[in-house]
């Protein structure tokens, strides 16, 4: 599904031809064919060694499995292709740490490679007007954030991989890493102990694989505590399709507070010195956007900004470290429920 989403948005990028793709799935190459025209010349690979090998292309677009990210990353970063992974970076902190180290061990060699983090929810328009409000200062320091997930169930995906927790790292790596890295930006500053109380109440339950019931989370909520004192909170149920907006993200500093309602496209601002209730609303949308996709046209602006590291030769906006520290957060979370306790981020991450 996330790699026909990111062909349909490279087909809609100038200076952008999907060349090849490569999945050890034959209907996952089919639809990959379908997403690109059937009539287009498009190489397909069974594995993902073999199109790195092909020379067919000078950037790649990992969208492969959660589980599958950290060896596919390290195979990749042997190479000289430029990279864009999807979320989350990988399944532990452990498997993120290797993949940075190996980005690291190998730039010299090819110092111009750009290695992009796929965290594409900083890119949907309500959530850019909420870090530009937040970055200007007009809500001086950021006390509070708040992030709420009401949505449907996790989609079917091939083989059934993301119902159990040995593949996806978790509902709150999997799914949440986006929003742990929307507060990361929003604060500025680094997580220091997390609090979180899930469970598995009503999803999934009557399902069975091989003889196995799914053991992914479907609601929670979730305290990151920051340096500096600065708290954030994220409340996801993922039995709530009976919602308006899927996201709703406020953030309150000292000097105003700043909601976007995602699913609507609107963002609301107001400041404590303009009175009680004085809000200021506006709709958010980009109009460069040329596709909206399944992510409010996040994953188009995504790439171009990915595209335009590559022709510039920029640092990539979002990196690894980004997405270790997203997934740091949420494996602190699933360590906080398991133990009953606050975790320490020191406790899942190296000193």
């Amino acid at each position: 599904m996330m790699g026909v989403e990111h062909i349909t948005n490279l087909l809609h990028l100038d200076g952008a031809v999907v060349t090849a793709i490569s999945d050890p799935h034959p209907d996952s190459r089919d639809w990959a064919q379908l997403a690109v025209g059937l009539d287009t010349p498009l190489q397909r690979f069974e594995s993902h060694h073999e199109l790195l090998a092909s020379g067919a292309c000078d950037a790649v677009v990992i969208a492969s499995p959660n589980h599958t990210h950290h060896q596919v990353l390290l195979d990749v970063l042997a190479t000289p292709h430029h990279v864009m992974v999807e979320k989350p970076l990988c399944t532990t902190v452990a498997h993120c740490l290797d993949v940075i180290a190996a980005a690291e061990a190998t730039a010299a060699d090819w110092p111009d490679r750009v290695v992009w983090m796929g965290l594409e929810y900083r890119y949907m328009p309500p959530t850019t007007a909420v870090l530009h409000e937040v970055r200007s200062g007009a809500l001086g320091e950021v006390r509070m954030v708040a992030i709420r997930e009401h949505r449907f169930p996790f989609l079917p995906k091939v083989g059934n991989w993301n119902r159990f927790t040995r593949n996806t790292g978790g509902t709150l790596v999997e799914k949440c890493c986006h929003f742990f890295d929307l507060m990361n930006q929003v604060v500025d500053r680094a997580p220091q102990r997390v609090m979180a109380s899930g469970a598995q109440d009503v999803n999934h339950l009557d399902e069975s694989y091989d003889g196995e019931v799914p053991d992914i989370l479907d609601n929670a909520y979730v305290i990151v505590e920051y340096d500096g004192g600065a708290r954030a909170m994220l409340d996801l149920c993922m039995f709530a399709e009976a919602s308006r907006n899927e996201q709703e993200i406020s953030v309150v500093g000292h000097l105003g507070k700043v909601e976007a309602l995602v699913t609507e496209g609107v963002v609301r601002v107001g400041h404590r010195a303009d009175g009680i209730g004085v809000v200021a609303e506006r709709p958010a949308h980009d109009p460069s956007i040329r596709h909206q996709g399944m992510h409010h046209g996040a994953s188009y602006l995504e790439h171009v900004g990915f595209r335009d590291a590559i022709l510039l030769g920029t640092p990539p906006a979002v990196t690894l470290h980004d997405g270790l520290m997203s997934v740091a957060v949420g494996e602190a979370a699933h360590r906080s429920i398991e133990l009953g306790r606050p975790v320490a981020m020191q406790e899942v991450l190296p000193s």
